[in-house]
């Protein structure tokens, strides 16, 4: 993951003219996850609605690979980038699987007649999601998890080289944010796809992406690793936002005067240390 794929240069957003967001600089490795948090009103969702051109930039620029955004046609973005925001269509007397299937108008004909290829794809991606057994179902008959499970679906159906995701867990249980997750990760490592999302949970947050992005009030805070990041989990608290509650854990357990690495910022991290002190002591 070493070629910078998307880059934001100079980035300046708002609405009506008036500027919210100045002055943004950061670029996303190809095959790299990166996430953006902050407290509310910090401008995460402004910049999604921006570099998906459903707000026109104020200033700077934004590229995927060569191309500029603001010279590429929606039709060409849609090959190469695809959206779920949290603002959710809502197709009328449409089943799932013809949502799902959207996702390959931007490489059908005028008419949007399907290949076989594309119903194939079609069905790959609801594999992917674990939507299959509601594909013929109306798209307004099933629960708000199923429906994320199937915006995701119509996302990856479209084959894109960029994926921008809006809370893509919102709505579902533990078990089937954990499938998502792990599926949207299993997307990245075998297919190279470079992922941008916002996401309200730290511990997926420091499960799952590469990289993050702290906003706060319409500037950047921080951008490195998880685990650098949440070392400023006493600023985040200032600014209202929270670090993985392994952080806490650990700062409370070398508190306690355990030998451990209060970095840790995932389960399987705290639980090597936790074991490794308890050796340690016992041997």
């Amino acid at each position: 993951m070493s070629e910078n794929y998307f880059q934001m240069k100079d980035l300046s957003v708002g609405y009506h003219g008036n500027v919210l967001i100045h002055d943004i600089c950061t670029e996303i490795k190809k095959g790299e996850i990166l996430t953006l948090i902050g407290p509310n009103g910090s401008g995460k969702s402004t910049i999604l609605k921006s570099i998906t051109k459903q707000l026109t930039l104020i200033g700077g620029k934004v590229t995927i690979g060569e191309k500029n955004l603001k010279d590429l046609s929606y039709k060409e973005l849609a090959t190469k980038m695809a959206v779920v925001l949290t603002q959710r269509a809502k197709p009328e007397l449409m089943t799932c699987y013809e949502v799902v299937a959207a996702g390959r108008y931007p490489y059908t004909g005028r008419l949007g007649i399907l290949t076989r290829e594309d119903e194939k794809k079609t069905q790959e991606a609801l594999e992917i999601v674990h939507a299959t057994e509601y594909a013929e179902k109306s798209f307004e008959a099933i629960s708000d998890g199923q429906r994320q499970r199937i915006l995701l679906a119509r996302a990856i159906c479209q084959e894109p080289e960029v994926l921008i995701l809006d809370e893509p867990t919102a709505g579902l249980d533990p078990k089937g944010r954990d499938e998502i997750l792990q599926q949207i990760k299993k997307l990245q490592t075998e297919t190279g796809l470079t992922i941008l999302l916002v996401s309200h949970s730290m511990e997926d947050v420091a499960e799952y992406v590469d990289r993050i992005i702290v906003m706060n009030k319409g500037s950047v805070m921080y951008d490195d690793t998880p685990r650098e990041v949440f070392k400023h989990y006493k600023e985040l608290e200032e600014v209202g936002l929270a670090a993985p509650q392994v952080t806490y854990i650990m700062h409370d357990l070398q508190a306690r005067g355990a030998d451990v690495d209060v970095n840790a910022t995932t389960i399987e991290e705290a639980a090597e240390e936790i074991a490794r002190d308890w050796k340690s002591k016992n041997a």
